[in-house]
């Protein structure tokens, strides 16, 4: 996973905080929004967890504090929920201005509901899921009902959630007022998942099955039961984020990588604009090779030579399991290290000449097991004998023709 801090302006002109993960092995397919739930921000767990899951599955996600929360600037007290809304909308302009248009929003309790609203006004947003989200915003009014007849009578209160104090004003109860989330879902076309907890005590699963009654088909509902709200257990927000990867894949266009075919064992194939990022089919398996970013690569692989240095260990261990089975001893567990470089060799008559260094592989070997120390000494003088060892030792020749 990569992750960097990005800022972009909202419909105010102030400045709001995200961050965007990518995936650590390719280039994003697509991208997502996340909307975070009501006084809350991009760094709960379950929102960092989700978009992880969402990464692995090769999406990139935009997750950000909404108008004054978190690291984004405004004052929470002049928010509300329509704010909220036109804060997605900004974030996804950002997103389809320095990247590629977000295809998927997600959005969490309140957010989720915000989501629908924003996934209304964004063409390019081709599913929705919403986790713990309520039918209606006015929902949120239950959160704040220690202060609502002090709000009623002085235009606003201080009001203690979640161990913190927020200022609401009268306005943000107005607000959503006006509204209709129904209304807004009954038209979304759009696909819509709706995941939702039974034990949810904050918002009940009843709104889940209001928000599902309304939509449209193509809808799913997905239970996550024994979740809280905020899914706060790890293994909640992962299957959570894995769920919605797997679901959205139905609905957004994931290209597929193309398949090599070759009459060889192993073909590389490297396209113009792809840097030094190269597909690659060896034997019956797709794998990515890459140089590090160092060099200009994206790191998205493992380099040319580590390839081969991790052929090296395979074998080494392979080798080492084959004759101690072989043998009958007891072997419990083989682990072999392997780094490359380029070193002088041993004793050189001139050091001080780049051409006298020489590829070297250094290998180190651990063992486990019931084995005496002649065991040992023979298992080292095998790993020798493994045949990448033996052909990296031996005269070899490459033979090139143009197909």
């Amino acid at each position: 996973m990569s992750l960097s801090k990005v800022t972009f302006i909202n419909a105010e002109g102030q400045s709001l905080s995200g961050r965007l993960e990518l995936p650590a092995d390719q280039h994003p397919h697509n991208f997502a929004l996340f909307a975070h739930c009501f006084t809350c921000n991009k760094n709960l767990g379950a929102v960092r967890n989700i978009s992880r899951g969402l990464t692995s599955q090769g999406f990139g996600v935009l997750r950000f504090d909404f108008t004054g929360l978190g690291e984004s600037e405004g004052d929470f007290e002049d928010t509300n929920f329509s704010g909220n809304v036109e804060d997605l909308v900004a974030a996804a302009d950002f997103l389809a201005k320095e990247y590629k248009a977000p295809t998927l929003l997600i959005g969490h309790s309140l957010g989720g509901a915000a989501s629908i609203f924003a996934a209304a006004k964004i063409d390019t947003i081709k599913a929705v899921a919403t986790i713990g989200a309520p039918s209606n915003p006015k929902h949120v009014a239950h959160l704040l009902k220690s202060g609502l007849e002090e709000i009623q009578i002085n235009g606003k209160a201080t009001i203690n959630l979640s161990g913190r104090d927020f200022t609401i004003k009268k306005q943000f109860l107005d607000d959503l007022e006006t509204k209709s989330l129904p209304e807004v879902a009954k038209h979304l076309n759009k696909a819509l998942l709706v995941m939702h907890s039974p034990q949810d005590t904050t918002v009940p699963i009843k709104n889940a099955e209001e928000i599902y009654h309304v939509a449209k088909h193509p809808k799913s509902f997905v239970t996550l039961d024994g979740a809280d709200h905020l899914l706060m257990r790890k293994e909640d927000s992962m299957y959570a984020g894995n769920v919605i990867a797997g679901w959205s894949s139905r609905y957004i266009k994931i290209p597929e990588e193309p398949r090599l075919k070759s009459q060889h064992h192993v073909v590389a194939s490297l396209g113009n604009a792809e840097g030094y990022t190269t597909q690659m089919k060896v034997g019956n398996h797709y794998l990515i090779a890459d140089e590090p970013e160092s060099v200009g690569g994206h790191d998205f692989g493992p380099s040319p030579y580590e390839y081969v240095s991790a052929g090296l260990s395979a074998c080494t261990a392979m080798t080492i399991k084959m004759y101690v089975a072989r043998k009958g001893w007891d072997l419990q567990h083989v682990e072999v290290h392997t780094s490359y470089s380029k070193s002088h060799m041993i004793d050189c008559e001139n050091c001080e000449d780049p051409t006298a260094k020489i590829d070297t592989f250094e290998r180190e070997i651990k063992i486990e097991g019931n084995l005496d120390e002649k065991q040992i000494t023979r298992i080292l003088q095998i790993a020798d004998k493994c045949p990448v060892h033996k052909t990296l030792h031996s005269e070899t020749q490459v033979i090139t023709t143009l197909i």
